[in-house]
């Protein structure tokens, strides 16, 4: 298989320093060779490749921006150059990234007692081990304040009771990083390890998004675990929500890889595909006015997503930037996969071409980590100044 050209409309590149060229072009290649030839069976199957974790792990992927405990070290934009580049091959996979990183390894990195980080950041680097994020719930989502999760402390254990919904890596992770409430009505993060009385997952059967990730519920019935499995370092939701912040930076980068290759399969086939004459469709107006716009707005979301990257860099990004960042790009990226299905026609509902399978994630994508409403109220009470959450 050919390796992938990249979309440059505005020379981009010239931006990008030779670090993070190379960080792009090891997870250009990884995708190219190892995911690409088996993602659509993957998909197809409703599995998720397990076997490709181990690699992810030697080539820095997981925890890529974090420092120390084998972690590479990326910079931001590099991070966000890798998910643009796994999110091109499958949204699942860059999800399996974001989880283990954003919302597993940093909450540990940024909250967690030197014990907690000793036993975990390293396996989880090296993807000997697995994590999931344990925050929705069946009855709340977009309203975590409202968690039914308690836990309860009796000596030197807390009890957990309650059930966690939508969570990716649930039933296969060997931690899950779950928040609930406290009998002070505050909320913690806990620790709780795979195999733990108590707790227990299952997996969400008959998706039509996300088909190559695993996605779970957590229930936890009288759970017990030792109080040292607090994250001391956080009380309230500003722990959750500054994973999610983490986790929403990487989203924002990986849809454009989404959009990249719906927009290549479609330019690709237009220029291929002759009707009317024995012309190529790609001299037809309105093909092109789609090209065009696919064109436009990618080389849009590249130029927010560098500059919300190195605004990151810089220590500079406010949450609601990156609450831009993955609104606008999301969006572009799902309506990217529909004008390219409707350029391939009826080919383009069909797994020879990675359009369906991209549109199909896309729709999960653009509701996970935070609804498209969500992030609108997010930045409308920036620039406002009035909340208009409820």
């Amino acid at each position: 298989m050919p390796s992938f050209p990249g979309v440059d409309y505005l020379d981009i590149d010239s931006f990008l320093s030779d670090e993070e060229k190379l960080a792009r072009q090891t997870a250009r290649q990884f995708v190219d060779e190892q995911l690409l030839p088996i993602i659509e069976e993957y998909n197809r199957e409703g599995k998720f490749p397990l076997q490709l974790v181990p690699q992810l792990g030697e080539l820095g992927f997981f925890g890529a921006s974090l420092t120390g405990y084998g972690c590479a070290g990326m910079s931001n934009v590099e991070y966000g150059l890798v998910t643009q580049e796994l999110e091109r091959g499958d949204s699942g996979l860059r999800s399996f990234i974001s989880v283990q990183s954003g919302l597993v390894m940093f909450p540990i990195y940024t909250f967690g007692t030197d014990a907690q980080k000793d036993r975990w950041l390293p396996p989880l680097q090296q993807g000997k081990a697995i994590g999931c994020f344990g925050l929705t719930e069946p009855q709340f989502g977009s309203n975590p304040g409202g968690m039914l999760t308690r836990a309860v402390k009796k000596g030197d254990s807390y009890i957990l009771n309650g059930e966690k919904m939508w969570i990716t890596n649930g039933s296969i992770a060997d931690v899950a990083v779950v928040w609930a409430k406290c009998e002070d009505e505050k909320i913690r993060g806990f620790l709780v390890e795979k195999g733990t009385p108590g707790f227990k997952t299952f997996d969400v059967h008959g998706k039509w998004s996300l088909r190559a990730s695993v996605t779970s519920g957590l229930a936890m019935t009288d759970c017990k675990i030792p109080a040292e499995n607090l994250l001391p370092g956080v009380v309230g939701l500003r722990g959750p929500f500054e994973c999610l912040n983490q986790a929403r930076y990487g989203i924002g980068w990986g849809a454009i890889g989404a959009a990249m290759a719906c927009y290549d399969a479609a330019l690709n086939y237009a220029k291929q595909r002759k009707q009317f004459g024995n012309k190529p469709i790609a001299s037809h107006q309105l093909v092109q006015e789609k090209l065009v716009w696919m064109i436009t707005e990618i080389s849009k979301a590249q130029l927010l997503a560098l500059q919300v990257g190195r605004l990151k860099d810089q220590g500079r990004a406010h949450p609601s930037q990156i609450s831009m960042l993955k609104m606008n790009n999301v969006g572009i990226a799902l309506e990217t996969a529909r004008k390219a299905r409707d350029i391939l026609g009826a080919n383009g509902i069909v797994d020879d071409y990675p359009i369906m399978r991209h549109m199909n994630n896309l729709e999960s994508v653009y509701t996970y980590e935070g609804t498209n409403d969500i992030h609108k109220l997010i930045i409308g009470e920036r620039i406002t100044g009035v909340a208009a959450y409820a």
